[in-house]
C-alpha cells in the first residue's frame, strides 16, 4: 500500500524564520475548488496526511511540514503552541489563503488549530479535527505515561548529541511506538504504518525541537479553547483512541458551540493512515453543507 503522490506539488515559501516546504494538491475539478490547509501532528510531517490528501480530489489542499520537521526550517524561538500557531496564521497569509479555507488539523495540529481558529475566528470558514486531543495530558489516566514519555525525551536532549539521537531514533522505539497506535488487524495496512513511522516519525531538525513540541502537545488541549471556537467544527475520532477516549470527545464536541462529532469505530489515533477515505467523505460532507 504505497503513499499516493500523483497529484502532489512541492514548493518553497520563505517566512521570517527561515523556508518552509509544503505540498500542493491541485483540485481534480478545477480551480473553483475549495481550498483545505492541513496540520500535521507531532514527529510528522506531511507524509502523515497524504492519503487523505489524495481521497480529497474536489479540493485544493496545502500541506506544509511543520517547522523543524521535514524540510522545514525550524523556528528561532521555542516550538510551542504559540509559535506554531503564528507560523500557521503567517503561511497562510503568503500561501493567499483565504477566509473562505477549511482549516484542519490532525492530533497535535488539532491543539494549533484550534488556538489559531480561537484568536482569530475571521481567519478561515470552518475547522476541521482529526483524532482531536480532547483532554488534558498530565491528567487523569494518561499523566504516568505521559510524564514517561516526558522523561524520554528530556534524557535524548541531555545526553551526548551521538547517544541523544542514537536514542531518539532508534527503531525499535519507534516501532514499539507504531504498534501500540496501530488498530488494524490487516498485516498489510500495519506493514505500511510501520514503514510510514520508519520512514518519517524522525525528521526533525534537533534533540531540541521535538522535546519543545513535545512538551507542548502534553501541556495543551483543544478543550482549552473549544467554547471559543466560533464557526462549524467537524470532529473526526477514532473510538479506540488511547489519547482521547469517546468520553472526552463527547464532552469536547458539547463544549463547542457548532461541533459536530464523528465516531469511527473499531480505529484508534491512526485514522489518516487506517480509514483516510472515510475520513474524507465526512470532510468533503461537512463542506458540502457550508456551501448549500
Amino acid at each position: 500500500m504505497p503513499p499516493v503522490q500523483e497529484r502532489a506539488l512541492r514548493h518553497v515559501l520563505s517566512l521570517p524564520h527561515g523556508d518552509v516546504s509544503y505540498w500542493e494538491y491541485p483540485a481534480e475539478t478545477g480551480p473553483e475548488a475549495p481550498a483545505l490547509l492541513m496540520v500535521h501532528g507531532f514527529r510528522g510531517d506531511h507524509h502523515g496526511l497524504e492519503l487523505l490528501a489524495a481521497a480529497l480530489p474536489g479540493f485544493r489542499v496545502l500541506a506544509p511540514d511543520l517547522p523543524g520537521f521535514g524540510e522545514s526550517a525550524p523556528l528561532r524561538d521555542r516550538h510551542d503552541v504559540a509559535g506554531y500557531v503564528r507560523f500557521t496564521a503567517d503561511f497562510a497569509a503568503a500561501a493567499g489563503l483565504g477566509p473562505d479555507t477549511v482549516l484542519l488539523g490532525h492530533t497535535f495540529g488539532s491543539i494549533i488549530a484550534a488556538r489559531l481558529m480561537a484568536g482569530s475566528p475571521e481567519a478561515f470558514r470552518a475547522l476541521v479535527l482529526v483524532n482531536p486531543i480532547s483532554e488534558p495530558a498530565l491528567k487523569g489516566p494518561r499523566a504516568v505515561a505521559s510524564r514517561l514519555a516526558e522523561f524520554y525525551y528530556l534524557l535524548a536532549a541531555r545526553l551526548p548529541a551521538p547517544a541523544g539521537l542514537w536514542l531518539l531514533r532508534h527503531p525499535v522505539i519507534v516501532r514499539a511506538m507504531s504498534e501500540m497506535m496501530a488498530k488494524t488487524k490487516d498485516p498489510q495496512l500495519r506493514r505500511f504504518i510501520h514503514d510510514q513511522h520508519h520512514r518519517y516519525f524522525s525528521a526533525f531538525a534537533g534533540r531540541d525541537v521535538v522535546l519543545q513540541a513535545f512538551q507542548a502537545s502534553i501541556s495543551d488541549d483543544v478543550g482549552q479553547v473549544a467554547a471559543r471556537l466560533a464557526v462549524p467544527v467537524l470532529l473526526i475520532a477514532g473510538v479506540k483512541d488511547d489519547l482521547g477516549s469517546v468520553a472526552s470527545q463527547q464532552r469536547l464536541a458539547a463544549m463547542i458551540p457548532q461541533a459536530r462529532l464523528e465516531p469511527i469505530h473499531d480505529l484508534g489515533h491512526l485514522i489518516h493512515y487506517e480509514a483516510p477515505a472515510e475520513a474524507a467523505a465526512l470532510v468533503a460532507g461537512f463542506v458540502r453543507e457550508l456551501q448549500a
